[in-house]
């Protein structure tokens, strides 16, 4: 198992190691390194999922990296349930990105091409290495060395100025959230006295609530960097400015969900701050109905899908949040292959239309590209939710979870939510892909991608159709597999039957409602949308603007941070004092020199009397000391 283990994790690591130090050799033939080098460790992903679901686990610590008198710090992994099936998501979602970008980066310079394959492969390497990790320490390498790679991969083509901004602006906001995650980690080290998974979750009762609410919310801020949720999910929809493959691994397999990640991981503090699981579940549904409205107006068609991994990264949280830990990481497992589908489509219609990302000039697209439009009906599918495929058995599973907990307004959101999916999902698909062209020559010039990109929409077409079915798999299906890591809450409140029954039937009812609207809107113009826009202009202004909330933080922080480094900082610290003490030193020496230098006269009689009063001076320092 220790091999298998060392090849997911280190496999991907080599391969990005051999395209970043040999880019001038790789050039063009970069892929045959980097798709093998996560392909590899998707099969041996498997096999331990194999393994696990056989009983087998892993714990071991390889070595202690960094001996320091108490303090031990530890290079070792974890294997259970949990890590199973994430490294198995990770890895498989990943292998058929990397193929994808096969075709859509094809145009790259030979150097580039290499790099970007580098790039992707770190950045998988790192995702897994904060899957496996046994301890706190060595899932913060992984955790930061995720937020370098979206800071490379986002900002990739950083000629652009709006990409270069849209990774500084990812690698910024994520540091907020970073400090808090490691302030916890300072207070766990301090209060449990390791770092080690196994040993603190054991020790997680002797924290007093106060101190187990404090270290939790502290490693929720973390997450809400990680996972964009309010405040700090602004960097997302800007991360659109990466190649859409990289926006389909951020959003689908890696970084996104390292947070819920980390919070079902870390479920043993959790349960000990039932007010953190409050503040949390509230943050996740609000997090999910804000990122929704705010799609349901925009036109960007890679936006539109940022704001939804948004508002699903929300359901994610209210599943953890309200303690059914296992349907949060079921709805992260489905949504892996839903959301990485529907990139990747996204990808192909750009590759398509030249880069036009705008749906008011698309139309009729299904019909020049078949594969892609009805791949990308799947993933709409699975996402609003209408059964059977992947979305509705694991969104289900958390809004249950969250009526039977006792949740009631939280359950009531979260359905008026996935009604607003199903809205603006399928709002996308009839503007995108059914009805009559709105640029003629946009559509003359549409086809469909190469086999290399539309093989990996097929594969997680089905993946999307067929996922959520392992809900019904023995034993409690992959709810009840995941459980016997995560648990539930000690306030969770186990299904009824007839009351699960009712629920499924209103959300199904409300994801048709959804998909009926739109496609009335926008196929039969009834309502007509521009009239509906016009007659509720003042809601449409702030849902087209974001609620502001970009302009709220450049006027509260950024601007008042930006100037005060330029007036203070910068003019007064760095230029009057640092430079002032610099250059002053230097004019000083300068003075001092010029004054003895008319000292230096060439006549004896002057040095007489200059050594007879230095005489006299050492003698009186002399006596004074």
């Amino acid at each position: 198992m220790m091999v298998l283990i060392l090849a997911v994790v280190l496999i991907p690591l080599l391969g990005a190691t051999i395209n970043g130090l040999f880019c001038w050799f790789t050039k063009r033939k970069a892929h045959l390194i980097a798709v093998p080098a996560i392909a590899i460790p998707a099969i041996c992903s498997l096999v331990l999922l194999g393994k696990v679901l056989h009983g087998e686990h892993f714990d071991q610590v390889l070595y202690w990296w960094i001996p320091l008198g108490d303090l031990r710090v530890p290079i070792g992994f974890l294997l259970d349930e949990l890590s199973a099936v994430m490294i198995t998501t990770v890895s498989f979602v990943a292998t058929w990105i990397h193929v994808y970008s096969i075709g859509y980066m094809d145009h790259e310079t030979p150097r580039g091409y290499a790099k970007y394959f580098c790039y992707l492969n770190l950045f998988v390497f790192f995702m897994l290495t904060l899957c496996l990790a046994n301890n706190f320490l060595l899932m913060f390498v992984g955790w930061e060395g995720v937020g370098l790679c979206s800071y490379l991969l986002i900002g990739y083509w950083y000629e652009k100025a709006s990409a270069a901004n849209a990774g500084m602006k990812a690698f910024i906001v994520n540091r907020i959230g970073d400090f808090g995650f490691m302030v916890g980690l300072f207070l766990i080290y301090k209060h449990l006295g390791t770092l080690l998974f196994s040993q603190a979750f054991a020790q997680a009762e002797h924290l007093s609530v106060g101190m187990a609410t404090l270290i939790t919310l502290l490693l929720f801020t973390g997450a809400t960097g990680k996972s964009a949720q309010i405040p700090l999910y602004v960097w997302l929809p800007d991360a659109m400015e990466g190649p859409t493959p990289v926006s389909s691994l951020i959003h689908a397999a890696t970084m996104v969900t390292a947070g819920v990640y980390m919070v079902a991981r870390t479920h043993a503090f959790f349960n000990m701050a039932p007010l953190s699981m409050e503040v949390v579940a509230s943050i996740g549904v609000a997090t999910a109905l804000m990122a929704a409205t705010m799609a349901l107006v925009n036109n960007d068609l890679k936006r539109i899908l940022a704001y939804s991994t948004v508002s699903q990264l929300g359901y994610m949280v209210v599943g953890v949040g309200g303690g059914v830990y296992a349907a949060g990481i079921f709805h992260l497992f489905t949504h892996a292959f839903f959301k990485g589908l529907m990139f990747l489509t996204a990808g192909s219609v750009m590759h398509a239309l030249h880069g036009e990302l705008n749906l008011q000039k698309m139309g009729g697209l299904i019909r020049k590209m078949p594969i892609t439009g009805w791949t990308f009906v799947v993933g709409a599918l699975a996402i609003a939710g209408i059964p059977p495929l992947a979305g509705f058995w694991s969104k289900d599973e958390i809004l249950a979870g969250a009526f039977m907990g006792g949740h009631k307004i939280i359950w009531a959101v979260g359905t008026f939510t996935a009604f607003l999916t199903a809205f603006y999902m399928f709002r996308l698909i009839f503007l995108t892909f059914f009805g009559e062209p709105r640029e003629r020559h946009l559509y003359e010039h549409a086809h469909e991608s190469p086999p290399v990109m539309t093989i990996p929409l097929i594969v997680l077409a089905v993946g999307s159709a067929l996922a959520g079915l392992l809900a019904l798999a023995p034993h409690g299906g992959i709810a009840g597999f995941l459980n016997r890591t995560l648990g539930e809450a000690h306030g969770a409140v186990h299904h009824e039957g007839s009351v699960v029954y009712v629920l499924m039937a209103v959300s199904v009812a409300m994801g048709v409602a959804g998909v009926a609207l739109a496609y009335f809107m926008y196929m039969r113009r009834v309502p007509d949308p521009v009239a509906l826009a016009a007659n509720f202009r003042p809601i449409y202004t702030l849902l087209y603007n974001k609620y502001y909330v970009d302009e709220i933080y450049f006027a509260l922080i950024v601007n008042p941070v930006v100037g005060g480094s330029r007036h203070v900082l910068w003019k007064f610290v760095d230029v009057v004092i640092i430079d002032g003490a610099v250059n002053g030193t230097g004019r000083l020496c300068r003075l001092v020199g010029s004054g003895l230098r008319y000292l230096q006269t060439g006549y004896i009689p002057d040095y007489a009397w200059m050594i007879l009063v230095g005489a006299v001076v050492i003698y009186w320092i002399g006596r004074l000391f």
